[in-house]
């Protein structure tokens, strides 16, 4: 039995040397550092987004072992069964733009072809829907009248017809049209928003919106050789006065407004330059500033003295609505628009298309002003502010007496606008600045651009509804306060612009583009 331990003993020990010299040499083999596959990786995150109507840009992870992708193009198939346009890209052509047809839903499928003698990656595959082909160009000064337009588009494209509406106009094309790419269209009427479409038959090669001159009929037409003031002060009220294109320099100062008036330029393009400032007394219910050119500096180029652009100049009285449209408005030392008379109403202001440059550059008033004075609404719309206010705040409403706390509301809307250098060099200066009990404000698709700014630090300022706006060089308008952008909604993206500077603020920053962030005139 004791030979027996012993040898049992051995064997085990010889057993466990064995298993020991076993792993030392499996530890030794070669590492796995190369997946053997016997094929190219399939390309990752292959994304397509729609520019220019009808081009396809694409993106997608490249890596370093594949020669070069193959990307296919299928219309209106998703089974691929009928291939389109085919394009062999580099990995250093990315992200690539790709011309397309419109109002098409393409399947794209790319794959990738090895550099090391592999069979092709499988595919990857996703979809783009081309907007209209847009093959009209650019409306050129003087082309859109009252009566007739004139519409332009690539030369020699294959084109047959242009329809309009509202009024279901079609202008046949003619041969020598169709050679020249222009057309003119008459027969339509005046201040009228149109939507014209070029056709090749049925399929849609161009859409452009646009809007009639203004019709001069029954309107009282102005020269920059008129006395402006005089021709306000002969109006009646209702009516329409159509400046012609040029600088008025009989008249500057104060122009005193008494009645509903609408005051407008003759063309978009060529707006007159006046150099005064409104006061609305009592009499007036509506005015309208169409395509002008409003100055806060006199015919010598001398600013203004406390010059407000628009101010409610009578107590106890009410106020219809001021529209601003359309328009350039310079170098007031003074607010915008102010209100502190006690007791009068005004029951809106707004401000669309236009651009606001220089505006109360001292510090004796707020950009957009109501003290004593009820605003029922203040609506910025498609417009830029360039370094107005930039000692002060941008929007006060007071709690006015009389009115706060009454059941009334003030609405506040900035909308499509593009703030730079805005209440921007003195700290804790507000956007919003309202104390007025009730309020409703929304702040949305905009752009706020270096300012020191807050939103409001008052709790009478309403929780504003904020959606998709984009701050940069604005922290204080995303950090804690009072009242904040808090919302998910929001980006810091650098826009990009042209020349801030110069008063240029298209924007290049792509996805800003896509989501149309700002005043839409810089989007292109």
């Amino acid at each position: 039995m004791k030979n027996i331990k012993y040898i049992f003993k051995g064997l085990l020990t010889s057993l466990l040397l064995l298993l020991t010299v076993s792993g030392c040499e499996s530890y030794t083999t070669d590492v796995i550092d190369e997946l053997l596959v016997s094929r190219a990786f399939s390309p990752l995150d292959l994304k397509a987004f729609v520019r220019n109507q009808t081009n396809v840009e694409l993106n997608w992870t490249t890596r370093d072992d594949a020669d070069h992708y193959v990307v296919e193009f299928s219309a209106d198939d998703e089974t691929f069964s009928s291939i389109f346009k085919t394009v062999n890209v580099l990995a250093t052509e990315l992200p690539v733009t790709i011309a397309l047809e419109g109002e098409t839903k393409y399947s794209i499928r790319v794959k990738a072809v090895s550099s090391k003698g592999l069979e092709d990656s499988k595919w990857s595959i996703v979809t783009a829907t081309t907007l209209s082909e847009q093959i009209f160009t650019s409306i050129v000064n003087g082309d859109i009248l009252a009566n007739e337009a004139t519409l332009r588009w690539t030369p020699n494209s294959t084109v047959t017809q242009i329809t309009l509406s509202p009024g279901d106009i079609t202008h046949v094309i003619t041969a020598q049209e169709k050679i020249a790419g222009v057309a003119t269209i008459t027969g339509l009427t005046g201040e009228t928003s149109y939507t014209a479409t070029l056709l090749n038959g049925t399929k849609k090669r161009g859409i452009l919106s646009f809007t009639t001159a203004v019709d001069v009929v029954g309107k009282t037409v102005v020269k920059p050789t008129d006395d402006l003031s005089q021709k306000i002060a002969n109006a009646a009220s209702g009516d329409i006065l159509v400046l012609e294109p040029g600088d008025y320099t009989v008249y500057s100062g104060e122009v005193v407004l008494n009645k509903s008036i609408t005051i407008r330029g003759q063309y978009t393009y060529d707006k007159p330059l006046l150099h005064v400032k409104f006061k609305l007394s009592s009499g007036l219910a509506n005015l309208s500033l169409i395509d002008l050119d409003i100055s806060g500096k006199d015919a010598q180029g001398i600013v203004l003295t406390d010059a407000y652009a628009i101010s409610l100049g009578d107590a106890n009285t009410t106020y219809g609505d001021i529209l601003v449209s359309g328009c350039k408005v310079h170098d007031f030392d003074r607010s915008l628009v102010y209100g502190s008379v006690s007791g009068s109403k005004l029951n809106s202001f707004t401000v669309e298309n236009t651009i606001v440059k220089n505006v109360n550059i001292t510090a004796g008033a707020d950009f957009i002003d109501f003290r004593s004075a009820y605003v029922g609404a203040i609506n910025l719309k498609n417009s830029t502010f360039d370094s107005c206010s930039i000692g002060r705040d941008f929007v006060r409403v007071d709690a006015a007496a009389g009115f706060t706390a009454t059941g009334l509301t003030t609405n506040i809307l900035i909308d499509g606008c593009t703030l730079y250098n805005v209440s921007s060099n003195v700290a804790g200066k507000r956007i919003l600045y309202v104390r007025f009990v009730s309020n409703a404000i929304t702040v949305k698709n905009s752009i706020f651009a270096n300012t020191i700014a807050i939103y409001s630090n008052q709790a009478t300022t309403s929780s504003p509804v904020f959606l998709n706006n984009n701050y940069f060089g604005a922290d204080g308008l995303i950090t804690t306060n009072t009242k904040y952008d808090s919302s998910t909604s929001f980006t810091t993206l650098d826009p990009g612009f042209a020349n801030a500077a110069t008063g240029d603020f298209t924007i290049s920053n792509q996805t800003l583009k896509d989501n149309n962030i700002g005043d839409p005139r810089w989007i292109e």
